[in-house]
């Protein structure tokens, strides 16, 4: 199951402070452009308070959070579509990629050069963004190519699949994102083959000094645009937070609440991620270790199975079932099954957001 996260932007605007505050990873961090060449990816535990529940009812061994991953890319410059600065390259690490983390510079710091003469963080926005709509026409382009050719044959499918590029050519000329456009199910399909950028979901960062968050120069601008473009965008003191990795938690939070803030960017950052991504969580009690999946929504109890082992799917007997909240309420899983709360469900259940999983499956 694929859940990767990349952070994107002009150079410059702090992706690899954040990549290494959220991963506590090393990637290096340089006040010059294409310090990142090959992309640094590292895992992160999605924050779960109901995870932390389960702990402190049933003391296990060990607590698993589900994970995401999260891939430090290069910085993108105007042109890039056109190769500019090792564009290409740099755009097909974005292609790889399942959700758009575009990271917005939003703090001055003369000893970090701008790679445009003034900070104006709506410009620097839109330099990327036009990248990646450009780049997704050079794409489009060539499909319509393509299928001009098959459609030559006449045949009434590849005349309405060449209909429907040529219009969804003429939105994305138009500025609109590919995300944006309404389509149907049968229609997303045919874009296969067209990997499309704007395609995917998207969420902005504005990577923000102390003196912004307090004096809010750039943020106001930000948000409105955000609101325009019905998207998330989360404020994150990254220079603050990647300082604060090496402290224990209690110490993190006393900084983050003198800095005016209830919780960290960071946090609000993985799980708008999570949520954009499309993916619930189930959880598993096995031995020692609570352990929480990330899933799809939507997902058949069978997959989930696989997610588990392999073999776990190929020899599926049934899910014996209960919700969190239940288990939480009662205290034991003897005291749901007594009351009835517990279920038993077949290989095509869909499994729901906090279901707690217990398996039963034929070794093969």
């Amino acid at each position: 199951m694929s859940c990767r996260c990349g952070l994107v932007g002009l150079p410059n605007v702090g992706k690899s402070t954040i990549f290494n505050a959220l991963t506590a990873g090393k990637a290096e961090v340089a006040g010059y452009p294409f310090t990142t060449i090959n992309p640094n990816a590292g895992i992160v535990p999605v924050p779960d308070p109901r995870l932390e529940t389960l702990g402190r009812l049933l003391q296990p061994a060990r607590l698993t959070p589900a994970t995401v991953e999260f891939v430090d890319i290069a910085g993108l410059i105007q042109g890039a579509s056109q190769g500019e600065g090792l564009g290409n390259q740099f755009l097909a690490h974005i292609r790889d990629v399942d959700l758009l983390v575009h990271v917005v510079r939003a703090f001055e710091a003369p000893d970090i050069p701008h790679v445009t003469p003034s900070l104006d963080p709506v410009r620097d926005l839109e330099i990327i963004d036009t990248e990646l709509l450009l780049a997704d026409m050079e794409i489009l382009r060539r499909q319509l190519l393509k299928t001009e050719k098959a459609a030559r044959s006449g045949e009434k499918k590849l005349l309405a699949h060449l209909k429907f590029l040529q219009l969804l050519e003429a939105e994305l000329d138009q500025g609109r994102w590919a995300s944006q456009i309404k389509m149907t199910e049968a229609e997303r399909n045919l874009l296969t083959d067209a990997p499309l950028l704007t395609l995917k979901p998207y969420l902005l960062v504005a990577n923000v000094s102390e003196a912004e968050w307090r004096h809010r120069r750039f943020l106001p601008v930000l948000e409105k645009l955000a609101q325009e473009r019905q998207v998330p965008l989360i404020p994150i003191l990254g220079d603050l937070e990647a300082e604060l990795q090496d402290l224990p938690a209690e110490e993190r939070q006393e900084f983050l609440a003198a800095a005016g803030l209830a919780e960290s960017g960071l946090t609000r950052l993985v799980r708008a991620s999570y949520q954009l991504l499309g993916l619930i969580t189930f959880y598993t009690i096995v031995g020692p270790e609570v352990r929480a999946w990330a899933v799809p929504a939507g997902t058949a109890a069978a997959r989930c199975a696989g997610r588990i082992h392999s073999d776990m799917e190929r020899g599926f007997i049934k899910a014996e079932v209960m919700a969190f909240a239940d288990l939480a309420r009662l205290g034991a899983a003897a005291k749901v099954k007594e009351a009835g709360l517990m279920h038993a469900e077949g290989r095509e259940y869909l499994v729901q957001d906090g279901d707690i999983l217990l398996i039963r499956f034929q070794a093969k």
